[in-house]
Formats: structure tokens, C-alpha cells, sequence
């Protein structure tokens, strides 16, 4: 009777999405807290109603590997030559600003070494899901600071594969003592040689034949065969399936159909990306916030801060006004949804606590929700900023001109 138990949980989580999603979008607030707060309800911290957990948490797992997928599939290499700079200089600034004063801060406070990096890595990474689409819905993609934004955002996605291959290699991880990272490194390599391969001469092959077909069910299917092959040849190599699946959106991205499969991927990505988010709600447990909502809301507000100046100082760095910088630092404060799927990475291999890993669910999950509202108030921050006194040129940067394109 398990699979009649799952299809219960399945109608429940999609009945209460529906519900929940449905006051969001009246709200205006973000999705991804919708399906967090429906996890919440449907969990065992909150109203009890999903028998078949572990069920739930294999199509999360779907969802993390299609989410992966097409995040590799939206990265084109050519578009990311044309903004490398800002790319690569802004998106490392901040990343690496962000984990060494997470790291520093929390060393201070006696946390293992292990943790305090992981925990650096969770707060480094912002929502592009969240992001994206408040700038999408504003049309500011086509400014500096959309795309200033979104520069960073892309190194973020691409540094979480890195992240990944670190964590059970941090000290106090399960696996330390039983696992080199040379082997780690070596397959690694292979995988990124056989992507380069495929890319060039085996998947575009395949996908010109189907795609004459014209048979769009084909086309599909064999996208979604690509996708979870290489990820299962990639946990076959004991690396991760995520690892595999951006690897796959990456050898599909650099061919002529790259558009055609992200158009066909993006509803089952966003159906089961869902059930990932719904079970870290199942996860999170409402009575540590109860217990400590000012302590919550005040780490909260604080790692948003620092998230925001850390981000600020790295465009300015850049060269671009202060007001971009401004703008850039609040719209990357919050927690993103890759962090979720790096906690739980840590938090299986031991490196987080259980305290740390609720406490940090509760704290991103505040992040999130706040991002709207500070986006929204975001240029009448900046504005203020201006009128301080500061020296015209900071407040100007290198490049002037980009100031007035923008909101």
C-alpha cells in the first residue's frame, strides 16, 4: 500500500501548494517560502498529513537534479565571455568577501572549523530563482545593474559545484579519513573531458537526429534520458547526482537545441523543483523560531547586512556608482535556494549540527521572505545613501554614465 500512500501525499502537497500559492501571489511574495510553508504544514512539525517521507524525498531529488540540469543549460559559455568581468571579478569578490567574514565571525565564537566554512558557503549564495524574477517582472534586465546582478548570480550557481565537491572533505565529515581529494579530483577532470567531448561531437549528433523527427515527445524524452544518465554515470564514479545533471545541462547547452530543451525541461523542473523546497519545509521545525524569534530575526537581519555590504564592496571594486552598488548589495542579501541543497549535502555529512542546520533553515527561510520588500524599497535606500557625505568619487565610480539607466 506505499505506493497508494505516496499518491496521497502527492494530491496532499499539490492541494496545499495550490492553496498556498494562491494567497503568495495576492501577497506578491515569493513561491519558494509558499512551498517551504506548505512543507511546514505537511510535515511533521506542523499538521501531520504526509505519511511517506521518504518517498517525498527521492522526487526532491528528482528536482535537485533537474534544477542542476537547468542551471547548466542556461549557462552558455559565448554569453559568458561577453560579461566575464563582472562575472568573474564581481561574483568571486563577493563570494569570497562573504565566506571569510561569515568564517571570521563565527571562529570568533568558538565554531568548528568545518562548520564555520560551510556555513560561510551557505550564506555566500543568494536566490536567482527569487532575484531573477523581480527583475524580470521590472524589465531592468537590460541595465547595469540587472545585468551587474546577474553576473554575480551566474558565478554563484557555478561556484555551488565546487562547494559541493568540498563539503565532505571538510573537517568533521563523515567521509574525511576514508576518502583522498586527489580521486575526487581526478574523476572530476574526467567528467569535465568527456563533457567537452560530448559537447562538441556526440550530443549535438544525437539531438540533430531527433530533433528531424519533429516529434516533440521524442525530443522529451531524450533530454530527459541525457539528464539522468550522465548523473547517474556521475554517482556511479561516487560523485554526486547533481554534479552529473549540470554537467548534462552543460554538454546540451552548447549545442543548436540548447533553447528547445530548457523550454521542454522548465515545467517538469518547476513540478519537481517543488517537492524539493516542500521537503526542507517537512525538515524545518517551527517551535526553535517560536523559542527564539528574536534571536532568529535578529541573525536574520544581520546576515542580510552583511550580505548587502559584502556585495556592495565587490561592485564597487568593479568601478560602477555607488547607487549600483547599493541596489546590487540588497538585491543579493537573501539565502538562495542552492544553499537548501549544500546544508543538506553538509548536514549528511556531518559537518552541520542539528541545531545549526534548523537554525539555519529558519534563518534563510526569513531571508527569502524579506526579499521583495527590500527590493522594492531598494532605490529609495540607494537614493539615500547618495545624499551622505561621501566623496563624489565613490559615489560616482569609474564608469558614471551606467547611474541613470537604472531604477
Amino acid at each position: 500500500m506505499m505506493e497508494i500512500a505516496l499518491l496521497k501525499d502527492i494530491v496532499i502537497i499539490f492541494a496545499l501548494s495550490v492553496a498556498v500559492l494562491l494567497l503568495f501571489h495576492r501577497l506578491r511574495a515569493p513561491t519558494i517560502v509558499g512551498f517551504l510553508l506548505t512543507g511546514i504544514l505537511a510535515g511533521p512539525n506542523g499538521l501531520g498529513l504526509i505519511s511517506a517521507s521518504e518517498q517525498v524525498s527521492v522526487l526532491a531529488e528528482i528536482g535537485v537534479v533537474l534544477l542542476l540540469f537547468s542551471v547548466g543549460l542556461e549557462i552558455s559559455l559565448k554569453d559568458l565571455l561577453k560579461i566575464k568581468k563582472y562575472v568573474l571579478v564581481g561574483g568571486s569578490l563577493q563570494v569570497i568577501l562573504t565566506i571569510l567574514a561569515v568564517y571570521a565571525i563565527l571562529s570568533s565564537m568558538a565554531v568548528p572549523t568545518g562548520e564555520a566554512l560551510i556555513l560561510g558557503f551557505l550564506v555566500s549564495l543568494s536566490s536567482t530563482a527569487i532575484v531573477l524574477r523581480i527583475i524580470q517582472k521590472k524589465e531592468q534586465f537590460d541595465s547595469i545593474y540587472g545585468r551587474t546582478t546577474l553576473s554575480i548570480l551566474i558565478f554563484q550557481d557555478l561556484a555551488v559545484v565546487p562547494m559541493m565537491l568540498i563539503v565532505p572533505l571538510l573537517p568533521g565529515a563523515v567521509q574525511t579519513t576514508a576518502q583522498s581529494p586527489w580521486p575526487i579530483m581526478a574523476k572530476v577532470l574526467i567528467f569535465i573531458v568527456l563533457a567537452i567531448l560530448s559537447a562538441k561531437w556526440i550530443v549535438p549528433k544525437i539531438l540533430y537526429h531527433i530533433a528531424r523527427t519533429g516529434d516533440r515527445e521524442l525530443f522529451l524524452l531524450s533530454i530527459v534520458a541525457i539528464c539522468l544518465s550522465v548523473a547517474w554515470i556521475s554517482s556511479l564514479a561516487g560523485l554526486s547526482l547533481g554534479l552529473g545533471a549540470f554537467f548534462a545541462g552543460l554538454i546540451i547547452s552548447e549545442s543548436p537545441y540548447s533553447h528547445q530543451a530548457f523550454g521542454n525541461v522548465m515545467p517538469l523542473r518547476d513540478a519537481f523543483t517543488s517537492f524539493f523546497f516542500i521537503s526542507i519545509g517537512m525538515l524545518l521545525d517551527l517551535s526553535i523560531l517560536l523559542q527564539n524569534p528574536g534571536y532568529i530575526i535578529l541573525a536574520a537581519a544581520a546576515i542580510m547586512a552583511l550580505k548587502a555590504m559584502t556585495a556592495s564592496l565587490s561592485v564597487s571594486i568593479l568601478g560602477l556608482p555607488l547607487r549600483i552598488s547599493v541596489l546590487v548589495g540588497l538585491a543579493l542579501s537573501q539565502i538562495g535556494e542552492f544553499s537548501f541543497i549544500l546544508s543538506k549535502t553538509g548536514f549528511d555529512s556531518g559537518v552541520i549540527s542539528t541545531e545549526s542546520y534548523q537554525l539555519f533553515l529558519d534563518v534563510a527561510v526569513l531571508t527569502m521572505a524579506a526579499t521583495s520588500i527590500l527590493m522594492a524599497v531598494s532605490p529609495r535606500v540607494a537614493d539615500g545613501f547618495l545624499r551622505l557625505p561621501i566623496p563624489h568619487r565613490l559615489k560616482n565610480g569609474r564608469l558614471p554614465i551606467a547611474a541613470a539607466k537604472d531604477p
